[in-house]
């Protein structure tokens, strides 16, 4: 790295952490600015994605992700539920996205084209991306797996995305965070498009609200996979009908609730008797990574034996990482900190945290801390999508509130601000935590309880009904659900 590079990179982490004292307008032109003086890229290395290493230094260790799922524990193997309308036609449906490597929304975008086949749809998956920019290795890690299942999948360009759906013909897309070039391409095409709203991060300034507001009329229905979503959306664009944005909350799916031998887990990561937090996020803004790992700082003071696991991909805002890596790294907490990259196993992982957290300023509806219930790990979780439903009044876990404030008026300058300073959360963090240490042989006992409640409760079958009557609706013109948790399957 040049010392020219060397010192544009301390400048530019010097000037994030101080940017809540500029102007707005300023504050967007210096970070432009700074992004094209620094390069993270080069002075930065991303999280590890070794899993053979232990999180306790000397203490023996395994490779995580090799452990498989216990067979004799699976869970019941039933076929999913046929249309109910099995006189309707089937219907051929394009599954939209971005890049398609990793991330909640992805997946979800993968369990339906994986799962809408029961429901009498014929489905394809069209991506624009594998990699991230500045993204290191191949990316594309769901794209190839949906491949090697047989699932038929297309890279697409702005060039040929056109001739694609004029030959594939399809009659409903399904779009999941998909560049907006190709909801153009799929008017052109007179393709109706279902749009799912995993989260509000679009929407958070009030420069996009007329943009979506004239990109909307393109979109035929939408789904929002909590009511906080819809809710937060006709706030913004209330000109969009609200009959035609339908709540269907997100299922955790069989596969991912398949459990690992407890014991093996945490032997491969070199635990004994630690109590162990868990974060399944990427290291970014919305995540809220640098707000979670200062206040473990103050849990991790009163708990000598506390470690948090940090586990995601960073290149969506490498200079955020360097940041929590640096604010980390700066603590007397620092060995108990644990900055991991992705893991292709997070089964393990759950197997092996003794609570879950997640500080995050919005979500739509968490797939990662739903999945942490149905693995039996209870849950930290701030006042975003989903939490509420999710967590039942306490009987799962602790609710704190939104690190902004107010959940429903979350918006990017608040949260810009708020990047590197004290959060007003963090109290209640800090006494939700250790609430989890202290009551960790309560919250041990209940793990059976917790585990069969997720799974009852986020019924991937109801989920992927609740798509499949929307997305047939749109596809032959027939009226909406009122709601897509219940009704027919059309």
């Amino acid at each position: 790295m040049s010392d020219r590079s060397s010192r544009a990179l301390r400048l530019a982490l010097w000037a994030q952490r101080q940017a809540h004292v500029v102007p707005a307008p300023l504050r967007r032109l210096g970070g432009r600015t700074l992004r094209r003086l620094a390069n993270p890229g080069e002075g930065t290395s991303g999280p590890s994605e070794d899993w053979s290493v232990p999180l306790v230094p000397g203490r023996g260790a395994g490779d995580l992700e090799a452990l498989r799922p216990m067979v004799a524990d699976m869970p019941p193997s039933t076929p999913p539920a046929a249309a109910e309308n099995t006189g309707s036609r089937p219907v051929r449906c394009a599954i939209a996205t971005g890049v398609l490597d990793v991330g909640g929304a992805e997946e979800v975008a993968a369990f339906l084209a994986r799962r809408l086949p029961a429901h009498r749809f014929e489905t394809a998956v069209i991506h624009t991306g594998t990699r991230l920019p500045g993204q290191e290795g191949a990316g594309g890690r769901l794209a190839r797996a949906l491949a090697d299942e047989g699932i038929s999948t297309h890279l697409v360009t702005p060039d040929d995305a056109g001739a694609w759906l004029r030959s594939w013909r399809p009659d409903v897309i399904s779009g999941h965070n998909a560049d907006d070039w190709l909801l153009d391409a799929a008017t052109e095409a007179g393709v109706p498009w279902v749009e799912t709203l995993h989260d509000m991060h679009r929407f958070y300034h009030p420069d996009s609200w007329v943009p979506e507001g004239r990109r909307a009329r393109g979109i035929a229905a939408q789904v929002a996979v909590s009511d906080l979503v819809r809710q937060q959306y006709l706030v913004r664009n209330p000109g969009y009908p609200g009959d035609r944005l339908i709540t269907v909350p997100n299922g955790v799916d069989a596969s991912r609730v398949r459990r690992v031998d407890r014991a093996s887990a945490r032997a491969a990561l070199g635990l004994t008797d630690e109590f162990l937090f868990v974060s399944l996020a990427r290291y970014c803004l919305q995540k809220n990574t640098f707000g979670l790992v200062t206040a473990f700082a103050d849990v991790a003071a009163a708990h000598p034996d506390a470690h948090l696991l940090v586990a995601g991909r960073a290149n969506d805002d490498m200079l955020y990482y360097e940041q929590t890596r640096q604010a980390a790294a700066s603590l007397p907490s620092a060995d108990r900190i644990h900055l991991r990259g992705h893991c292709a196993n997070p089964l393990a992982l759950l197997a092996a945290a003794d609570a879950f957290v997640l500080d995050s300023f919005f979500e739509g509806w968490s797939l990662a801390s739903m999945e942490a219930l149905a693995a039996g790990v209870p849950v930290v979780l701030t006042d975003v999508g989903g939490a509420r439903e999710q967590l039942a009044n306490g009987r799962r876990g602790h609710l704190v509130g939104n690190p902004a404030g107010d959940a429903e008026l979350v918006d990017w300058q608040v949260i810009n601000d708020l990047r590197y300073r004290p959060q007003g959360n963090r109290s209640d963090l800090v006494a939700a935590m250790s609430s989890m240490v202290r009551e960790r042989a309560a919250w041990a006992a209940s793990r059976e309880r917790l585990r069969a409640e997720a799974i009852g409760l986020f019924s991937p079958d109801e989920s992927l009904a609740g798509h499949a009557r929307v997305l047939r609706a749109v596809a032959l013109g027939d009226p909406l659900p009122a709601d897509g948790r219940r009704g027919t399957d059309g």
